[in-house]
C-alpha cells in the first residue's frame, strides 16, 4: 500500500469503522451486566474485519441477512448506534421498536433483514432476497451471512442447490470463527473443514483471512461485481475468531486462555490497521486517540439514549404483526 494522504484518510475511515464495532460491543457487554440488555446476546468482538471489509464493496441496493450475531451488521449498513442500542434494550425507539432485541433486529429501510435466532434459517431467506433482486433487475446482491455451526444444516445445502440452479445474485458469507456454540469445527464437520461445501453445487469458495480487513475488501471486490453482473453465486469462507463466548452466558471453557490471547496478539484486526497507519501511512498517536475518543463519545451517547428511552406501550403489542 502507498502512503498518500488520500490513502491515509481512507484507512482512517476503515479504522474508525473497526473501532466503532469493537467499542459498541464492549458497551453492549457493559449494559448487559448492568441489566439493561437481557435475554440472549451474542457479541461480534474479534470478527469486525469481515463486515467492515465487505461493506467497502456493498451498495445501498444490496440486501443483508445474518444470524443472531448481528449488531455490527446493522451499524455497518447505516442503522444509527442509538437505534441499535435501543433495540438491544427493548425500547420503543429501537430499529425494530423494541420487539426484536439482540437476535431479531432488522431495518427494512437499510435493507437489513435480520437477525435470525434459528441456526441456518436465514440462508434460504437470503436466497429469497436474491430472487427478488433478480426478478426486479435492480442490481442488488443478497449478502447472506452464516456461521460454521449453521454450515452443517440441511437447509443451507437446499439453498446452495436453488441458488446455483437459478443463478441467483447471492454471496454466501461463511463466518467461520471455529466454534459452533462450544464445539470445534474439527469435531463437528466431516473432514474438519468447510471450504469444499459448495463444490457439489458448482459454487466456488474463496478463502479469506477474516481478521484482515484489507484482504476481505480486496479479495471480495471482483467476485461481488461478477455476481452483481449475472455471474454464479459464490461462497466467501472467512477464517475469523470470536474473542468472547458464544453468547453472554457462555464462559467458553472449551478453549484455553492462551489460544484466545495468541489470536489477539497476532491477528487482531484493529491492531493490524493501527500498525499500518502509524508505521506506513504516517499517522500519529494523536490521530488514533482522536478516533477512539470520537467513537467512545458516540457509543456512550447511544447507550444513554437507549437507557432513557421508553419501552413499547402495551397498545403496541399487536402492531407490526401479520396473522
Amino acid at each position: 500500500m502507498g502512503s498518500s494522504s488520500a490513502e491515509r484518510e481512507r484507512t482512517l475511515i476503515i479504522y474508525r469503522k473497526l473501532v466503532l464495532a469493537r467499542v459498541f460491543e464492549e458497551k453492549v457487554s457493559e449494559l448487559y451486566r448492568q441489566g439493561y440488555v437481557y435475554g440472549f446476546c451474542h457479541l461480534y468482538t474479534g470478527q469486525e474485519a469481515v463486515i467492515v471489509g465487505l461493506s467497502e464493496n456493498m451498495k445501498q441496493t444490496d440486501s443483508v441477512i445474518t444470524g443472531y450475531r448481528d449488531h455490527v451488521h446493522m451499524l455497518l449498513r447505516g442503522v444509527s448506534p442509538e437505534e441499535v442500542m435501543a433495540e438491544l434494550c427493548g425500547k420503543a425507539t429501537g430499529c425494530s421498536k423494541g420487539k426484536g432485541g439482540s437476535m431479531h433486529m432488522y431495518s427494512k429501510s437499510k435493507r437489513v433483514y435480520g437477525g435470525n435466532g434459528i441456526v441456518g434459517a436465514q440462508v434460504p431467506i437470503g436466497a429469497g432476497l436474491a430472487f427478488a433482486h433478480k426478478y426486479r433487475n435492480d442490481g442488488g446482491v443478497s449478502f447472506t451471512f452464516f456461521g460454521d455451526g449453521a454450515a452443517n444444516q440441511g437447509q443451507v445445502y437446499e439453498t446452495f442447490n436453488m441458488a446455483s440452479l437459478w443463478k441467483l445474485p447471492i454471496i454466501f458469507v461463511l463466518e467461520n470463527n471455529h466454534y459452533g456454540l462450544g464445539t470445534s469445527v474439527k469435531r463437528a464437520a466431516a473432514g474438519g473443514v468447510l471450504i469444499n461445501r459448495g463444490d457439489p453445487f458448482g459454487i466456488r469458495t474463496i478463502l479469506m483471512d477474516g481478521m484482515d480487513v484489507f484482504e476481505v475488501r480486496d479479495k471480495s471486490k471482483a467476485a461481488i461485481e461478477d455476481v452483481r453482473n449475472g455471474g454464479n453465486p459464490v461462497i466467501f469462507h472467512m477464517d475469523t475468531y470470536r474473542y468472547k463466548g458464544h453468547s453472554m452466558s457462555d464462559p467458553a471453557p472449551y478453549r484455553t486462555r492462551d489460544e484466545v490471547e495468541t489470536v489477539k496478539k497476532t491477528r487482531d484486526p484493529i491492531a493490524r490497521v493501527k500498525h499500518l497507519l502509524i508505521e506506513e501511512l504516517g499517522a500519529d498517536e494523536h490521530e488514533i486517540n482522536s478516533v477512539i475518543a470520537e467513537v467512545t463519545t458516540i457509543v456512550d451517547k447511544a447507550a444513554k439514549f437507549a437507557v432513557d428511552s421508553p419501552p413499547p406501550a402495551d397498545s403496541a403489542l399487536g402492531m407490526d404483526v401479520t396473522l
